[in-house]
């Protein structure tokens, strides 16, 4: 045989594209009230409480009872994601790469639905008839926020310390406390959201015994599902800005949330749309992924915020 045959042969480096490790789900959509929406923005139509009054004399009108009718404002985003893949380059390799360009995508696109309610449970919220009074999570009526510290922040005012400590089974107590204060349904599933070292921080807390905590823990997983009613949620921080983000002021701190189901109306003007088209003129498939949704948080008393030391 010819020396000179492997020239003849194919480099073969991989029959099959890898996709890295990253969040392909979305995980927050499930604790939001969905909205369909026809058009660019979005209505969260609110009910304050009523109370009733005593009749005082027989034949009396009765007295009238007031409750707020509120709303806010939510806008719908569109997102896209779009990549080309190269005739001349598919014929060079072994393997079809069109199906792990489309699941790349639609992962990219559910952590894009996760980035806009992060953004609605501890951003400014939009108010009034037409959307345009500004409402801070800090403001009062609205949510409370624990310190890095764990102390809370008086109500209309933003954190401000900068001691970082990790989560503690005192801090989510704390968290309970406060949505247990301001009556929010216990019926309602209640999550827990925040980073995977603040988890591991949780399981680490001697607070709770060993039995205890062999209730709390998967032993074979290492995972906490559920503690003190809390569904946990881990999303890591990232610097495209699609998970968690970092406090402004304690810049150490991750901001993590506990919260109600339905406290963020999640509006869905068209769900993630993947579509490959050929493109004549650059000789090359389009992976074209589509999204249009937005958030609004649409009750601040049913989420708290918690600052939480992000890192060892």
């Amino acid at each position: 045989m010819s020396y000179t045959v492997t020239q003849a042969m194919t480099e073969q480096f991989s029959a099959s594209v890898i996709m890295l490790s990253q969040q392909k789900t979305s995980r927050l959509q499930q604790a939001c009230q969905v909205a369909p929406v026809v058009g660019k923005s979005f209505y969260a139509e609110r009910l304050g409480t009523a109370e009733m009054r005593e009749r005082t004399a027989r034949h009396a009108d009765i007295p009238l009872s007031e409750f707020e009718h509120s709303r806010r404002k939510g806008t719908i985003h569109d997102m896209a994601s779009r990549h080309l893949i190269d005739r001349a380059d598919t014929e060079k390799m072994i393997i079809d790469p069109h199906g792990k360009y489309v699941q790349n995508c639609v992962a990219a696109a559910n952590r894009a639905k996760d980035m806009w309610i992060i953004e609605a449970l501890g951003g400014v919220a939009h108010g009034g008839e037409a959307g345009t009074t500004l409402i801070h999570n800090y403001d009062v009526g609205e949510c409370r926020i624990i310190n890095g510290d764990g102390t809370v922040v008086a109500a209309g005012s933003d954190a401000s310390n900068t001691t970082e400590t990790a989560l503690t089974y005192t801090k989510l107590v704390t968290a309970k406390n406060l949505l247990d204060a301001a009556e929010i349904d216990p019926d309602r599933r209640r999550y827990l959201v925040t980073n995977n070292y603040n988890i591991n921080a949780l399981l680490s807390d001697t607070t709770l015994g060993g039995d205890e905590m062999k209730v709390v823990r998967d032993i074979k997983t290492g995972r906490i599902e559920q503690i003190l009613g809390f569904f946990v949620i881990p999303i890591e921080y990232r610097a495209t800005g699609t998970g968690l983000r970092m406090h402004s002021i304690d810049t150490n701190c991750i901001r993590s949330y506990a919260f109600a189901e339905g406290a963020v109306t999640f509006g869905i003007g068209g769900d993630v749309r993947t579509v490959i088209e050929r493109i004549p003129e650059k000789d090359a498939d389009q992976v074209l992924c589509t999204l249009e949704v937005g958030a609004e948080r649409n009750e601040g008393p049913a989420v708290v915020e918690i600052l939480l030391k992000a890192a060892p």
